[in-house]
């Protein structure tokens, strides 16, 4: 048995229909899972590229919205990836700015896996959660308080629940992806001198790519993973390293 297969299994991704969403989701694909995507906006062009997938629209603002959807679907494995940022110096940050990434960042991170913990105990199974969390879990950013602590919190909801969990049959794990290209950095490289200042910190010397993401997903969804509980995968290119 290759111990990188995810032959005969179902992942649910959130926000797949663009950047790690869409990469995961396909990469999910392309190691033999069946992929609901689920998000606020269609996945139809990420679906174009998996060979067994279907969609579910859901919005995460509502952090409770994935709450019936594991009773109404079998489902292996989740990715948590659904996410928005706000940027703003911290003595201007709003309280609307803040809730919104909050409820979606890590309100509804938790009780979309609470949801599926309790399908997967319901069904005697096994289940395997696989959270996007960031360098900011680690790290303090610029003028991203509530996006920072979310991650943050990510990193330690993804530590709990792996505690609770690890003895009954679900694996629950997260990456921490670094400077990746996709539309919440774009204007970080649109900029050429913080664009070059991020590249000069990175060991590896580019900017990471959202197939990065996806294979080491793949990798944790896995059963190669099957004794990996509560870690935080850095795939920065050594950002954190240097």
């Amino acid at each position: 048995m290759n111990p990188f297969s995810l032959s005969g299994k179902t992942v649910l991704v959130t926000g797949a229909n663009t950047g790690i969403g869409r990469a995961t989701a396909i990469a999910m694909g392309r190691a033999g899972a069946a992929v609901i995507c689920a998000g606020r906006r269609s996945s139809a062009k990420t679906l174009a590229e998996i060979p067994d997938g279907r969609e579910i629209l859901l919005d995460f603002s509502d952090p409770m919205a994935a709450r019936d959807v594991f009773c109404e679907n079998h489902i292996d494995i989740l990715i948590n990836n659904a996410g928005i940022i706000r940027r703003s110096d911290a003595v201007d940050f709003s309280e609307a700015d803040w809730d919104d990434v909050v409820d979606i960042n890590l309100k509804a991170v938790f009780f979309t896996t609470q949801a599926f913990a309790r399908a997967v105990f319901e069904r005697r199974g096994t289940g395997s959660v696989v959270n996007v969390a960031s360098l900011l879990s680690f790290q303090g950013g610029i003028r991203v308080a509530s996006y920072t602590a979310a991650k943050h919190g990510v990193a330690g909801v993804t530590k709990a629940l792996a505690n609770e969990w690890a003895a009954s049959g679900i694996n629950v794990n997260a990456i921490a992806p670094g400077y990746i290209a996709t539309n919440n950095t774009e204007a970080l490289r649109d900029d050429p001198d913080r664009n070059q200042a991020i590249l000069d910190r990175i060991p590896a010397g580019r900017w990471g790519e959202p197939d990065d993401i996806g294979a080491a997903a793949v990798f944790l969804a896995s059963p190669a993973a099957k004794y990996i509980h509560g870690a935080v995968l850095n795939v920065d290119g050594g950002w954190l390293a240097r």
